[in-house]
C-alpha cells in the first residue's frame, strides 16, 4: 500500500507499507530494496534488520515499512496516516538544501 503524504508531512512524500510472511522474508525484502535502490543511485538507511519484525527503509522522500503480519496489524500505520487523520502542513525545504532568503 502506498500512502501519499505530499503536503501533509515533512517526514516524506510517500510511505509504502508491505508485509512479509516471516522475519526471514521481511529481511530479504529489505536487502532487495537496498540492492535495487543502490543500483539506481539512491542511498538508503535501514532500521530494524536484526529482529526484522518491522524494518524501515528510508530512501529520502519515500519511506518503506516492511512488517510481519502481526506487527502490521498491531501498529496499523495505514489507519494512523489516513487522509482524514492528518491536517495539511506547510511545505518543507527539500532535504539537503538551504532556504533561499527573499525567495
Amino acid at each position: 500500500m502506498a500512502i501519499d503524504l505530499r503536503g501533509r508531512s515533512p517526514i516524506a512524500d510517500w510511505f509504502v507499507v508491505a508485509t512479509g510472511r516471516s522475519t526471514r522474508q521481511v529481511g530479504a525484502m529489505a536487502d532487495h530494496l537496498r540492492e535495487r535502490l543502490g543500483k539506481g543511485g539512491v542511498g538508503v538507511q535501514i532500521e530494524g534488520m536484526p529482529q526484522a519484525d518491522w524494518v524501515l527503509v528510508d530512501a529520502g522522500d519515500v519511506v518503506v515499512h516492511l512488517f510481519r503480519p502481526e506487527v502490521r496489524t498491531f501498529y496499523q500505520l495505514e489507519k494512523m496516516w489516513a487522509a482524514d487523520a492528518l491536517p495539511p502542513v506547510e511545505p518543507a525545504t527539500p532535504r539537503g538544501r538551504r532556504a533561499v532568503q527573499g525567495a
